[in-house]
């Protein structure tokens, strides 16, 4: 079962999806961090990527439905990726441009995030952060991800300086502890 939060509902991509995938993935601004807009064949091979990884690992990059529109406003989730010689599981967020700064990517990677602890035998989540990128940044700064590695990825004939943001199951527990005992102290909070 896929998570819900106060104001979204994440679900399987499927082939409806592919106006509201052009939006995000055809938004040069947007996908800067991937060296500009992807094409229309780009984008289809997103999606399909997506659809392969549901039937391979039970798990991908979900798309996040804003309840107040029903619109699909962005992907989040857990993808399976390699970070150096290390097989990860990531959290993947990436949003509309006229949704952004209003808080969508950290609410949906955030439950992104408790799936994969509470699901998956994971003792790591990782977020893979192009140097350049300082909104994604701060998502996985206030997700309570720190930069544990740094790295170059080579994408579109470009070498990308990325950092590896992770959390650990120990520090997410932590997390949630805490947030449970100042709910309890304050319940009107």
């Amino acid at each position: 079962m896929l998570p819900d939060t106060a104001r979204l509902t994440l679900r399987a991509l499927d082939d409806g999806d592919l106006p509201a995938l052009r939006a995000i993935l055809g938004d040069g601004e947007t996908m800067a961090a991937y060296e500009g807009a992807f094409s229309e064949a780009e984008t289809l091979d997103w999606l399909r990527r997506q659809q392969d990884r549901y039937r391979a690992d039970g798990f991908g990059l979900w798309a996040v439905v804003e309840r107040a529109t029903g619109d699909v406003i962005g992907q989040t989730g857990i993808t399976r990726q390699t970070l150096e010689d290390d097989e990860i599981v990531e959290v993947g967020y990436l949003f509309r441009r006229d949704r952004w700064h209003r808080g969508f990517a950290v609410e949906a990677a955030s439950a992104s995030v408790d799936w994969a602890f509470t699901t998956l035998p994971v003792e790591h989540v990782w977020a893979k952060v192009r140097d350049t990128n300082l909104a994604s940044m701060n998502v996985a700064i206030r997700l309570g991800m720190r930069v544990r590695r740094r790295f170059v990825t080579r994408y579109r004939g470009v070498d990308m300086p990325h950092f590896g943001f992770a959390l650990s199951r120990d520090e997410w527990q932590a997390s949630r502890d805490s947030e449970m005992r100042r709910h309890s102290e304050n319940p009107t909070a």
